[in-house]
């Protein structure tokens, strides 16, 4: 039994979050002040970092729902003794996807051709490259995805938030075991195969592909889910270790916390297998319109957060977490998990701007302000859903295993 049954939302929990998102409203005002009603490159600073930021946050809360769903998928009991916390970090993805289709909504249809330039008519019409990608590259295709890709994942991930409660009242008798892990697994299966047409292909291309609309990979959207599952996970160990310093989450352990460790390990370093992958086949091919994506990036403005993010997101981990008691130790896991958060933010960094102001590194406390706000609306959401169902899913199928989890 559980000594701490529900989450008592802390003054100073509520305090930051609120405070946090105190500032990104802010910096959201000043910023709008300050770069969304001057020129192009004004405006393409201020859109940037709303979309940045939306994006990057969205589908790293996105990607706990994939690791909820992957785990269900895999009967993986390990997950069960924290899956509430899981499931409230999940909770802000209607939230933030809701921000993100507002960003979307007003780049689109305001015709802010400075972020993405295939919705320039004229220039489409003059441009052979555009004008064979304009099937997929226009306003009606790109927001139809936008609102199918939000919804589903919204409404399915709503969808195993509520199963999973329903072992909240009562035991389960063997029969009803089995019907509430095959009902988990038809509904993660659907997830995972909705989150693969989204994260894995369509969606990536649109959002953030498209704004270096002459340029494709054929790995962009693996990258693109690597990177944002890698902080999740690493979100998903901030908010553990968290609430277990508060004394919650009493029968997860070290053993938990280890393969949460191996996770952000592993995927840091698939992360890099794509990233030299994708880096390396264009370096050798050296063909003009390959070769320009990395321009800015490897060579121009942004060449130092280019090879950072790098030191960060790989080198870091691997020296980090290569021996088995740092994966075990809660100070390291917290920072080791914050520091690919930030990361990963920095990667999204690039890939967004180096797109639209290719010839200068714009990051100032306009992005930190709007970036702090996102991370109080998920500290705020995250808390908010924690605090209304039982810390723990006793009676789960597989809470016994994970009580004695050994790995």
């Amino acid at each position: 039994m559980s000594l701490k049954e529900r989450f008592e939302i802390p003054s100073g929990f509520r305090m930051w979050s609120l405070g946090l998102i105190g500032v990104g409203v802010l910096s959201l005002i000043i910023g709008y002040i300050l770069y969304g009603t001057g020129d192009d490159a004004h405006q393409a600073r201020f859109w940037g970092v709303l979309l940045h930021n939306s994006i990057y946050f969205l589908l790293v809360t996105n990607a706990v729902m994939f690791f909820f769903c992957a785990t269900t998928l895999a009967l993986a009991g390990f997950q069960v003794s924290f899956k509430r916390v899981t499931e409230a970090i999940s909770a802000c993805v209607p939230v933030i996807g809701g921000i993100t289709f507002v960003v979307l909504l007003f780049i689109i249809f305001g015709h802010k051709q400075m972020v993405y330039e295939w919705l320039d008519k004229g220039k489409v019409s003059r441009d052979a490259a555009l004008t064979g990608k304009s099937g997929f590259l226009n306003p009606g295709f790109f927001m139809t995805w936008t609102v199918l890709a939000i919804g589903l994942w919204s409404i399915l991930g709503y969808k195993m938030r509520s199963l999973s409660r329903k072992t909240d009242d009562h035991p389960l008798s063997v029969e009803e075991g089995k019907k509430f892990m095959f009902k988990n697994t038809v509904w993660a299966s659907l997830f995972i195969i909705w989150y693969a047409l989204t994260v894995a292909a369509v969606i990536p291309w649109l959002w953030l592909m498209s704004i270096s609309a002459h340029w494709y990979s054929t790995l962009y959207s693996w990258y693109i889910f690597a990177s944002t599952f890698v902080a999740g996970i690493a979100l998903i160990s901030i908010f553990v270790v968290y609430m277990k310093n508060q004394g919650y989450l009493e029968y997860t352990n070290k053993e938990h916390l280890h393969d949460l460790g191996k996770f952000q390990f592993a995927f840091s370093i698939f992360w890099t297998y794509l990233w030299f992958a994708q880096f390396m086949l264009i370096w050798y091919a050296n063909i003009s319109e390959e070769t320009i994506y990395y321009k800015a990036r490897a060579e121009g403005a942004y060449s130092g957060i280019f090879y950072l993010n790098l030191v960060i997101n790989f080198l870091a981990p691997i020296l980090i977490y290569m021996s088995t008691p740092s994966k075990r130790n809660y100070a390291v896991v917290t920072f080791m998990s914050v520091a690919l958060l930030f990361g990963h933010w920095l990667d999204f960094y690039q890939i967004v701007f180096a797109g639209m102001l290719p010839d200068h590194v714009s990051m100032g406390l306009f992005d930190f302000g709007i970036a702090a706000g996102f991370v109080g609306v998920i500290i705020y959401q995250t808390g908010r859903v924690f605090s209304k169902f039982p810390t723990l899913a006793k009676n789960h199928p597989f809470f016994k295993e994970s009580i004695i989890h050994y790995t």
